[in-house]
């Protein structure tokens, strides 16, 4: 039995000792004997610079990934900055556009209140508004052509005034007797206008000095010497036409407004032909019986 465990042993310390010189653990050397001897091979400790390499390669590596993260987040905030400064600019340049358009618009109106000739205005207003607002635009330059303002009109209305309020000057006896009748006995609520043709004229002069020359017009239409002012009526709608023209110029200006309908063309209202209907008469006086 000994020598059963004696060779178990030996054979397992041989097949031990050929693991390890095929694996490279074991060396066999001959001494200075001549007997063969069984060394094992020393594993080799890592090499301290091959790690120290290692680890400076990874700190760079992550100081170049944070580098990139710092230069991206710059990047991405200065494309932010640029896209704001982008549109501030658009709108200042829209704001400046406006700007100019409405002082453009308040310049033609001071020169066509004032009477006079647009002068350059007139190519600016072409330039800025005649692609949007042409009709608006041609009816102001008419209007500078040949203008009209507020106090030729009040002018030209008191010398009208005596015809306003009197008949036409080829009136006939009995024409002037159906006025004078008609004028005496008035049906109207106590809160209305008089209809009175003195009453009238004092509104008129009230309503052109405020500025109000449709209110005029519709008064002196209703006057019995209206036709005397037949020529008044055109020019105070043509005042009308302009003053239109200009407020859409103005809007136009203020919010870029598409183009919109121009106004419209003054038309003559015909005087319906009545036998006190005259193109000119002189301050009437009351017939001989």
């Amino acid at each position: 039995m000994a020598a059963l465990a004696a060779g178990c042993l030996l054979a397992g310390a041989a097949g031990a000792a050929w693991l390890g010189w095929r694996n490279g653990l074991i060396d066999v050397q001959v001494g200075d004997s001549g007997v063969p001897q069984l060394v094992t091979s020393p594993i080799a400790p890592p090499s301290p610079s091959a790690s120290a390499a290692e680890a400076v390669a990874v700190a760079n590596r992550a100081q170049v990934d944070a580098q990139i993260d710092s230069a991206s987040a710059k990047l991405a905030a200065l494309e932010q900055r640029l896209a704001e400064l982008n549109q501030q600019a658009i709108a200042a340049s829209g704001n400046a556009s406006h700007a100019e358009a409405l002082l453009l618009a308040f310049a033609a109106r001071r020169a066509i209140e004032r009477g006079q000739p647009l002068g350059w205005i007139e190519t600016q207003l072409r330039a800025r508004f005649g692609q949007t607002q042409g009709a608006a635009v041609d009816r102001v330059i008419a209007a500078g052509v040949m203008p009209v303002t507020i106090s030729q009109l009040g002018e030209e209305f008191e010398l009208l005034a005596t015809q306003l309020v009197g008949g036409a000057k080829d009136e006939g006896t009995w024409d002037w007797l159906t006025r004078q009748v008609s004028d005496l006995f008035v049906i109207r609520h106590d809160d209305s206008p008089s209809p009175a043709p003195e009453v009238r004229l004092e509104r008129t002069r009230a309503f052109l000095a405020g500025g109000k020359v449709e209110a005029a017009v519709a008064e002196i239409e209703k006057m019995p010497g209206r036709a005397a002012a037949n020529g008044w009526i055109v020019r105070a709608r043509d005042y009308m036409a302009a003053q239109r023209a200009l407020d859409q110029l103005e809007a136009a200006a203020l919010t870029g407004a598409q183009p919109v309908s121009a106004p419209a063309e003054p038309t003559i209202t015909s005087v319906p032909e009545t036998p006190e209907a005259s193109a000119s008469v002189a301050a009437p006086s009351a017939p001989d019986f």
